[in-house]
């Protein structure tokens, strides 16, 4: 979760959007450095973004980046912070929508080494948070540039599974992270007005190789390589001015379970679950062209995002996680086997949540 109080600010965090716009349908791709968006949260700035920029929510891909860095507890108790982060994004998105321009779009995709999984034995028997360089783990640096009929760069929307914790609990200081030392690098190369959005991959299970820890200049490391090589991918793309919106939503539902309070997977080795509430999931999806943008309402484990990956009917396909509300960490169907950290948290029970997102996108996608 994340921290606070914060006692100062390391780096400033920001909120980025893009709008698209074909002339019959208008979306808009918001990025914003924080933890994510609880439902209630999400559903108020829906309202807010239609009412009064004019993009109705269908067509609304609000994620976080996930940095663990950034204050979060007006998220749920409400307050100042709360009211700043709902003006900002409304802002944001009403500056995008009034500096509307032609535009090009192509997509390619990288790979850079800077994640791990992080499910690990401990030395109990069970399993803990920490290296597991032979886990399974997506390299892939996802990239879609945006450039004036010019080649100029209007923007880069950047992919990659990893979590935003470089820093760790001991960090009482506000930042990014690595999600957003990946932003401002890649804008502070690119200069001028380029906006540079970064969006969480299926990262449920994904840690970066460094940290968490105490080390600021260990974020600007990770940083520039993913930025550099988002560059080098951006570099290399045909874009197209023939480019094709449309926005798509839908709700499923599992069924709900919770660990015992106080347990821990890394020492209790047979822990039973107790049934709990169903978990609403938010399916979403933004299409540009052939280059389908899915968004998920919670925390993906790796294999969900690469099973996607494969049945998508588009070979263009990226995954957008702690997008549009926060369903907590929903793990794939093998993961289970192991009942880690990630499978302690989750409110989901086995069986259902893999089948529910990669059906119900495909089926979404099938649609356009």
């Amino acid at each position: 979760a994340g921290r606070g109080p914060h006692q100062g600010i390391h780096d400033n965090i920001f909120v980025r959007a893009l709008v698209l716009d074909d002339g019959a349908t208008r979306a808009v791709i918001v990025s914003c450095d924080n933890i994510g968006f609880p439902e209630p949260v999400w559903n108020a700035l829906a309202e807010r973004i239609e009412k009064e920029a004019g993009i109705r929510r269908e067509n609304l891909l609000l994620a976080g980046v996930h940095t663990h860095g950034a204050p979060t507890p007006g998220l749920a108790a409400g307050g100042p912070y709360l009211a700043l982060l709902h003006d900002n994004i409304v802002d944001a998105v009403r500056q995008a929508v009034a500096n509307l321009k032609p535009a090009r779009a192509g997509y390619g995709v990288g790979r850079a080494s800077v994640n791990t999984n992080r499910v690990a034995r401990s030395a109990q028997g069970g399993w803990m948070l920490g290296v597991n360089p032979d886990g399974v783990s997506d390299k892939t640096v996802a990239v879609v540039k945006f450039e004036n009929p010019s080649g100029e760069p209007i923007a880069l929307f950047v992919n990659y599974p990893v979590h935003g914790t470089v820093m760790g609990s001991k960090n009482l200081l506000v930042t990014g992270d690595l999600p957003g030392a990946t932003s401002r690098f890649i804008e502070q190369k690119l200069g001028g007005q380029t906006v540079a959005l970064w969006t969480s991959g299926a990262a449920g299970d994904q840690n970066a190789i460094y940290g968490p820890g105490d080390n600021f200049s260990q974020v600007d490391i990770l940083a520039r390589i993913l930025a550099e090589e988002a560059l080098r991918v951006a570099g290399g793309i045909k874009t197209s001015p023939r480019t094709r919106i449309r926005g798509a939503q839908k709700v499923v539902g599992c069924p709900g379970q919770r660990a015992p309070k106080g347990v821990s997977p890394a020492r209790d080795l047979n822990i039973q679950f107790e049934d709990a509430p169903p978990v609403n999931i938010r399916l979403s999806l933004v299409m540009v062209g052939q280059v389908a943008i899915a968004g998920v309402s919670g925390e993906v484990l790796t294999r969900i995002g690469e099973r996607l990956k494969k049945q998508s009917p588009f070979t263009k396909t990226m995954m957008v996680t702690h997008a549009n509300g926060s369903s907590g960490y929903l793990p794939d169907d093998e993961a289970y086997k192991n009942v880690s950290y990630e499978i302690v948290s989750s409110r989901v029970k086995p069986g259902c949540a893999e089948a529910a997102i990669v059906n119900g996108l495909v089926e979404m996608m099938e649609r356009q």
